[in-house]
């Protein structure tokens, strides 16, 4: 990913085969422009990957975009330029961020490796994987299977899989900056420069649309499963590993290759037990990240000046300002709570996971121990996922406090059991909070309150009434 995210360049050829990933080796952009490499301080701003060489960022990209490429790159750009004033969707371009994500992941690794479609053996042995981890599993946790299929996906399969959770991520952000585009100008003007505004949003849901695509791309060359990031990307129900990428996660670490799979299966399958059968937590986490859009503010006034001072003949000048920083995001009350809430919620639920996994695989897997510190570091650091992501929409995914919620799960199963610790994902106002975090004896030893006999109580009384009711 370049480093001024929400850029746009020219579409790289299409791949002859999507899956195989063979295809020629497009001028600007692709897996060497790195979407992994860690977010900018402007998230919102708008970059040109195409131009000025890998990365882009060139000074003048309008000029580079139609200054000096032959008649077919030419009809390409005219091509690309004529989707985005064409768009009408909402704010992100969700068709051209699927064909860039699909035609960064046909151009391979940095490593050099394609993508393929995923054989029966292989398909096969995630199945296995994901049965004996859920097997193991019904001794570590008291909540249920939450996988009725497990599946292996070529990283095609899951952009195609996981695209409706990250529009239901990133939308309300492009949402929030968008209509900051449209509010510019005063109520009356805003119907004689309704062809600009159109035109502004247009090329705002593309450009959108093109970084996030290049960005989920670049993501799906490094995932392994569908809950990477501590969020439900997949469909409901559904285990899902990345054998590519799995080899490729397991290649350094001197650990069978088998042991690699089974440990991310057991990862993958505690996620699912959680999502499926807490019913409130997707909302919950999915709700944080629309909270921290609302509380979005951005200072328009640069965004005044050119839309006051802006010529036709020369549309780089909305490229520069916006290279400028114009959607700076002012951090809010409402952010920082926002944020706070989402980081903790990742907290418990990337904790619970390395408690219960640890749990289930530390007397049966020699390599257990060696695979939870990578995959700790991996999480807890900052990792592809949440650069990426963090580029994507200016949060951080990183649940910074890992090490500590999982010594508070590990402390509230020898204090209360299985039970007692799997039964506080039952209501999210009895769930650890950060103070907690800090104090997990504190808690662990705390009376909690048990909310089944408060809705026994409750539905007595309305049961009461009714009875009155009925008697007068």
């Amino acid at each position: 990913m370049s480093d001024t995210p929400f850029g746009f360049g020219l579409p790289p050829e299409e791949p002859e085969n999507g899956d195989e990933g063979k295809k020629k080796d497009p001028a600007g952009g692709g897996q060497g422009s790195g979407g992994g490499q860690g977010g900018p301080a402007n998230p919102f701003g708008f970059g040109f990957p195409g131009a000025g060489g890998p990365g882009g960022g060139a000074d003048n990209p309008f000029a580079a975009m139609f200054g000096s490429l032959n008649p077919t790159d030419l009809g390409a750009a005219f091509q690309q330029l004529g989707q985005m004033l064409s768009y009408e969707g909402g704010p992100v371009n969700w068709d051209m961020a699927k064909q860039i994500a699909r035609q960064t992941v046909s151009q391979g690794t940095q490593d050099g490796t394609k993508d393929s479609s995923v054989g029966p053996a292989e398909r096969a042995a995630v199945e296995e994987a994901v049965r004996l981890a859920d097997l193991w599993l019904d001794g570590a946790t008291s909540l249920p299977s939450g996988a009725g299929t497990a599946v292996a996906w070529s990283r095609a399969e899951w952009v195609e899989a996981t695209l409706p959770a990250w529009q239901q991520l990133v939308d309300p952000v492009a949402e929030r900056v968008g209509v900051a585009m449209g509010d510019v100008l005063p109520e009356e003007m805003q119907a004689m420069a309704g062809p600009l505004i159109g035109m502004m949003r247009s090329m705002g849901g593309a450009m959108f649309g093109q970084q996030i695509g290049q960005a989920i791309g670049v993501l799906a060359g490094e995932v392994v499963g569908s809950t990477d990031i501590g969020l439900p990307l997949g469909p409901a129900g559904k285990a899902a590993l990345l054998p590519l990428n799995i080899e490729a996660f397991g290649k350094d670490l001197g650990v069978p290759k088998d042991e690699v799979r089974l440990y991310l299966a057991l990862r993958e399958a505690a996620h699912q037990r959680l999502f499926a059968h807490v019913p409130w937590l997707r909302s919950h986490l999915f709700g944080a990240v629309e909270g921290y859009a609302r509380g979005i503010k951005v200072d328009t006034s640069k965004l005044e000046d050119v839309v006051g001072q802006f010529d036709p003949s020369h549309p780089e000048q909305i490229q520069e300002a916006l290279q400028q920083g114009m959607f700076q995001p002012e951090e809010t009350p409402e952010q920082k709570a926002a944020l706070a809430r989402l980081e903790t919620a990742l907290a418990l639920v990337e904790g619970w996971v390395d408690a219960v996994v640890h749990d289930a695989a530390k007397n049966r897997l020699t390599s257990a121990g060696a695979l939870r510190e990578t995959l700790r570091r991996r999480r807890a650091s900052g990792g592809p996922a949440e650069q990426t992501f963090a580029t994507l929409i200016g949060l951080q995914l990183r649940p910074r406090r890992l090490r500590d919620a999982s010594r508070l799960w590990a402390s509230l199963t020898d204090a209360r059991g299985m039970d007692g610790r799997d039964g506080l994902w039952e209501h999210p106002d009895m769930l650890p909070t950060a103070t907690d975090l800090d104090d997990p004896d504190g808690f662990v030893h705390r009376e909690q309150l048990d909310f089944s006999e408060l809705d026994k109580m409750l539905g007595e009384a309305a049961e009461g009434r009714d009875g009155d009711d009925t008697d007068k």
